[in-house]
């Protein structure tokens, strides 16, 4: 497990190197034995990176990006949208674990973008439709749709926390490619 924490910029590209391992993985490379789990028990986590990414089964961080046990802080919501709760996570990783990088992850053939761009859902869905919406406006091209979306998340968390360009704490955006297991870097 990695003592102390790296920087937004080595955490960046450690996320990288581990989505560059996970595009010809076979199996998850992170390391999830017994030691590492009874260490972070002991010792608790030092999560290099946040991670705000989409509820969908078929996005999964710690595989994404090789991670094991204690590497990375994910939070989870269909459409990857922010909200109180959202931001309080982020607030906690990073003002209490220490972590200095938060990377709004979006991915194709989102179900949520896909229905904020379709209609007018029922429900409690349309909560998060109603989010997505203000992102991406009338906006017809799927990729575009969720690229905004996370530009949104980006600029929500920039605003709400407060973070300036001299901060230690970055944030950027991150587009996953479910077909080929790529994660494309926007910002």
């Amino acid at each position: 497990m990695q003592k102390g924490n790296l920087s937004a910029a080595q955490a960046l590209q450690k996320l990288k190197e581990g989505n560059q391992r996970y595009l010809t993985a076979m199996t998850n490379p992170g390391d999830v034995s017994p030691k590492i789990r009874q260490e972070t028990c002991d010792e608790g986590q030092s999560p290099y990176a946040i991670i705000v990414t989409c509820s969908d089964s078929r996005v999964i961080p710690e595989s994404i990006f090789s991670a094991g046990i204690g590497e990375l802080f994910v939070i989870r919501v269909a459409g990857n949208v922010m909200d109180k709760h959202q931001l309080g996570s982020i607030e906690y990783a990073a003002g209490h674990l220490g972590s200095k990088l938060v990377v709004v992850l979006g991915h194709e053939h989102c179900g949520a973008v896909g229905a904020a761009m379709q209609g007018e859902p029922d429900g409690f869905v349309k909560y998060i439709t109603d989010e997505i919406r203000k992102a991406i406006g009338d906006e017809k091209d799927e990729y575009r749709a969720c690229c905004l979306n996370v530009e949104k998340g980006v600029s929500v968390i920039k605003e709400s926390l407060e973070i300036s360009e001299d901060d230690d704490l970055k944030v950027c955006g991150a587009f996953y490619h479910i077909g080929s297991g790529e994660v494309e870097f926007l910002s």
